[in-house]
């Protein structure tokens, strides 16, 4: 017969309850704890997960030894010593990111996870993603010749300056991570050289979008644009992502609205156009892979690890320094951005948007 995995959730706002829905709709989980310090949190967390005991106290989770498992979903600050606690009262972990709040706190994690039998995962959520997948596969095929340039883009209105966890750092911190990280994905190999420039918009005392091209070990080419500067006040909100990847004799390239994406793939011999629905985070991929690795006592090869997290996070750091070391403009006023904050307290559509209990 099988057994639930039990596992105890840290923090209940946007992304806790993102797992707490996918985690009751897979039925192999028991949600034995939700932990989070806010009390209209807590209250809704007995809400919608009655069988679940609603705690302030995040140590009672780790002091339960029948928890296996226990899910990161606080902010940055707090992860590092949670990972920490989690491996000594031994848990394993499933993190969203970054895994810590300074790169140096990042590594301490990192090594913490790796020092441990236990098993540890990040919410690098692109590389669960069908979309990825299927292009990876198409490229490993020789289909489109030898991997040339990585063109990848995701502007939205987003989540707007001074909003929220400041602690993930700014945009292209905080969001842009994940566009490194799948660019460092495909080309398979470290960066070697970057350039970026980035724009404070609103003259917000961080760069809110960000572009950066540069080169990679293996002489692949990137360029990487990430923003939440599009469009915040127009009338009906849009965005734009895609990527787009040149080889030597073909091409992949995949857009979406969120909704749908396509992936069109022109190789040598093939020709392929899918569209499927988005997927959104992909945290139910994540947890099934996740559950599979508890059950199984082997973990999951398709599962991201807390290493490339760090990496991602260093090298989007990196970028952003990078650009605070050339030219950094300041365009626009502050009361606009303020115009906008006020905006998004009321919208019921858009990009982004903060849960309201």
């Amino acid at each position: 017969m099988n057994t639930l995995i039990k596992v105890g959730l840290i923090g209940f706002g946007r992304m806790g309850r993102f797992y707490l829905q996918e985690m009751q709709k897979s039925g192999r989980w028991n949600i034995a704890y939700i932990c989070d310090l806010n009390p209209a949190s807590r209250k809704l967390a007995k809400e919608l997960s009655p069988e679940s005991k609603v705690i302030e106290n995040e140590q009672e989770i780790f002091d339960d030894k029948t928890v296996q498992v226990v899910g990161l979903f606080a902010l940055a600050n707090s992860r590092k010593e949670q990972i920490e606690k989690a491996i000594q009262s031994g848990k394993h972990v499933i993190s969203e990111k970054p895994i810590a709040d300074t790169i140096e706190r990042e590594w301490g994690a990192v090594k913490a996870a790796e020092s441990s039998n236990l098993f540890s995962t990040v919410n690098l959520y692109l590389r669960n993603s069908w979309y990825h997948k299927l292009i990876k596969q198409f490229i490993d095929k020789g289909e489109i010749g030898e991997l040339a340039i990585i063109r990848i883009c995701h502007l939205t209105p987003g989540l707007a300056p001074g909003e929220g966890h400041e602690y993930e750092g700014p945009s292209f911190h905080d969001c842009g991570m994940h566009y490194v990280d799948i660019t460092k994905w495909y080309a398979g190999c470290n960066f070697k050289t970057w350039n970026a420039q980035a724009v404070r918009m609103w003259n917000y005392k961080d760069p809110w979008w960000l572009q950066c091209h540069g080169t990679f070990e293996n002489g692949v080419v990137f360029d990487i644009t990430q923003g939440h500067v599009y469009g915040q006040l127009s009338k009906n909100q849009t965005h734009n992502s895609y990527i787009d990847i040149i080889g030597t004799e073909g091409i992949a390239r995949m857009t979406h609205d969120f909704k749908t994406a396509v992936v069109e793939l022109h190789g040598v011999t093939q020709t392929i156009r899918e569209e499927r629905p988005f997927g959104g985070k992909n945290i139910d991929v994540l947890c099934d892979l996740f559950a599979d690795s508890v059950e199984l006592n082997k973990r999951h090869p398709g599962l991201p690890q807390l290493r490339d997290s760090a990496i991602a996070s260093e090298y989007a750091w990196k970028f952003l320094e990078d650009a605070k070391n050339k030219d950094l403009p300041a365009i626009g006023e502050i009361h606009t951005l303020e115009k906008i904050i006020e905006r998004r307290k009321t919208m019921k559509n858009g990009y982004g948007l903060l849960q309201q209990l």
